[in-house]
């Protein structure tokens, strides 16, 4: 048996779907264990080009069952839509199920977390107005509604009674116009008559996957630095995706998780407000995204850009207990004549920080210290083995190794599947 946590080093959109895509060809159960429709996991394979932001990244291999977790919360439209695209591409669903536990995201949240991004004037936190942070807000006050009440009309009728009388108040507060309730329970009805078979009790699926030693892969979306609780408070997510979560959102004891693999670009990017050390503001840091092509899988938005932040990677990596890392998105940087790691912030009182993340005061009055490490001006999208990758770029990853105190255990040298191979060294 081998429990595989892949989760975010940076801030996210690191590239873990296209991980878990190739870990999933060796795998028999994959699980979404957090978040929602916030934030996508772009995968590339015989299947076409696709945006996942619901359905585990394993749905591609058809042995492989695919389970949304109770740790995340389920927009049920959101996710019809998402099924109906992978139908369209020939890709089987016949595997995916949904935890009974794992909370809705209803029609209201979206709205409310539109009125309460507006209500923030210009303090805002960047949301992506999905709703993800009031249906965990929800879930928290005990009002939330789960998948699994889908299946139990008379009891899901009262949830709702009960929850609307406070959203409504709430909606009305913030100046927008309160729900009907009928209305709503008849689009309910709706969601139970097409997801209701793939909404399970979990726990004897996996309690019979770890009998046999299944390989299990644990997807978590987006990254250490938007966790809610270590992340850029506020600035983060509503959810834990570290891998101490992993096991607890997908359904597992603590004590199978056998690896976890940390997720990086070659570089740094983020979406939405908050502090950002490294971000480059420049002609360099406008190449990366174009070269990277670096828009957000959701939103769409562009993602603010930088060079590898070497202290973000060795908090993410000792606070995820990672055990190897996945490189993403080396190729970017093959035009580049010079590049430079972030190894340490200077604080405004002189004290440079390598060992400790700062928290978000802090994190906006630090400059980075930079090395600069000479370009391997070479391509590298064709290159399908560590050795075969230029000296400096091995020197390079290397060094992102080095500063993580975790070997490099993935390339990915673009968003094919066969762009991405095991490091083997001799």
């Amino acid at each position: 048996m081998t429990v595989t946590a892949v989760v975010g080093a940076q801030w996210g959109d690191e590239g873990k779907g296209r991980i878990i895509d190739y870990l999933a060809q060796q795998a028999d159960v994959v699980i979404r264990f957090q978040g929602g429709d916030n934030a996508g996991h772009t995968v590339v394979n015989d299947y076409g080009k696709h945006a996942l932001h619901l359905i585990p990244s394993g749905i591609f291999n058809p042995d492989t069952q695919n389970i949304i977790g109770t740790g995340c919360v389920v927009n049920p439209q959101s996710l019809l839509a998402e099924m109906e695209t992978l139908a369209a591409a020939g890709v089987s669903l016949d595997n995916l199920w949904i935890s009974h536990r794992a909370q809705m995201v209803m029609p209201y949240h979206p709205l409310l977390d539109e009125l309460e991004e507006r209500a923030r004037g210009k303090d805002t936190i960047g949301t992506t107005k999905r709703g993800i942070g009031p249906a965990y807000s929800d879930k928290a006050a005990r009002h939330g509604l789960r998948m699994g009440d889908l299946l139990h009309p008379e009891w899901l009728e009262s949830r709702l009674d009960q929850a609307l009388r406070t959203v409504n108040r709430k909606i009305e507060i913030l100046g927008g116009e309160p729900v009907r309730g009928e209305a709503m329970f008849e689009l309910l009805m709706d969601y139970r008559q097409r997801l209701g078979e793939r909404i399970i009790d979990t726990t004897p699926l996996l309690r019979e996957h770890l009998a046999r030693g299944s390989r299990i892969l644990l997807e978590g979306q987006l990254g250490v630095m938007r966790d809610l609780d270590w992340g850029i408070y506020p600035y983060v997510t509503s959810s834990n995706p570290t891998a101490a979560y992993a096991p607890s959102g997908a359904g597992l004891p603590p004590h199978c998780l056998d690896r976890v693999i940390g997720v990086v670009k070659a570089y740094s990017t983020a979406v939405g407000d908050g502090p950002f050390p490294t971000e480059l503001q420049d002609e360099e840091g406008r190449r990366l995204r174009e070269i990277g092509q670096e828009y957000g899988a959701t939103t769409g938005r562009p993602r603010r850009c930088g060079w590898f932040d070497g202290v973000a990677i060795a908090y993410a990596a000792w606070l995820n207990g990672m055990t190897g890392l996945a490189i993403t998105k080396l190729d970017v940087l093959d035009q580049f004549e010079t590049v430079k790691i972030c190894v340490g912030y200077r604080l405004p009182d002189g004290e440079v920080v390598r060992d400790r993340m700062p928290d978000t005061p802090l994190l906006y009055e630090v400059t980075p210290v930079y090395e600069t490490w000479e370009g391997w001006l070479s391509d590298t999208s064709g290159c399908r083995a560590w050795e075969e990758l230029p000296e400096r770029a091995r020197a390079y990853i290397e060094r992102i190794g080095n500063l993580a105190g975790v070997p490099v255990a993935y390339v990915s040298v673009g968003p094919a599947r066969e762009q991405m191979f095991a490091v083997a060294r001799g």
